[in-house]
């Protein structure tokens, strides 16, 4: 997401009495088959679906219905936190009775994957073990992904952008391979 638009989001959150705000989600096609999920948070739902309906239309894609592409994505939960001295496998064993379903190093650190709801659950079991998080957060995560062509890319590209570039917009995701 470009700097710009966490930054107008950000000012546009405490300027105004953010109690009005709801998050909604949207579903549709973009080009070429693509399945796309637009997270949203606002305070005037009209204004937000006309311009969602409006960017996908521009772009030749279609908005679905509720529940036209939610099931293809796995909402997860994700949290990242420092290695040291930590064996990962062993980690794994011990968060799989508290929901992880994944758990392995990388540069950054370990990363920990659950489902949606279980979030809580091992935020409290990390906290508790004294390990530092150095992130947390949700995805949806494709469960199937389609190879496109060069310019096939550009096309669904152009609509993720357009949405992007959206104030009320806050995650995009979509089922097209990277």
């Amino acid at each position: 997401m470009p700097k710009e638009n966490v930054e107008r989001a950000i000012k546009k959150a405490t300027d105004k009495d953010t109690a009005n705000y709801k998050e909604v989600l949207f579903e549709g096609y973009a080009p070429h088959g693509i399945a796309i999920l637009v997270e949203t948070a606002t305070d005037n739902n009209n204004r937000t679906v006309a311009n969602v309906r409006s960017y996908f239309n521009k772009c030749n894609g279609t908005m679905g219905t509720q529940g036209s592409v939610e099931f293809m994505f796995d909402h997860t939960c994700n949290f990242r936190i420092s290695a040291n001295g930590i064996d990962p496998e062993e980690l794994e064993l011990e968060l799989i009775d508290f929901g992880a379903e994944e758990v392995f190093e990388d540069e950054d650190g370990i990363l920990i994957y659950a489902p949606f709801g279980s979030f809580g659950t091992i935020q409290k079991e990390l906290e508790n073990r004294k390990l530092e998080i150095l992130s947390s957060g949700f995805e949806r995560i494709p469960q199937i992904t389609k190879k496109l062509t060069e310019a096939e890319i550009a096309d669904v590209e152009k609509l993720i952008e357009k949405l992007e570039e959206d104030d009320d917009v806050m995650n995009v995701y979509h089922t097209m391979e990277e």
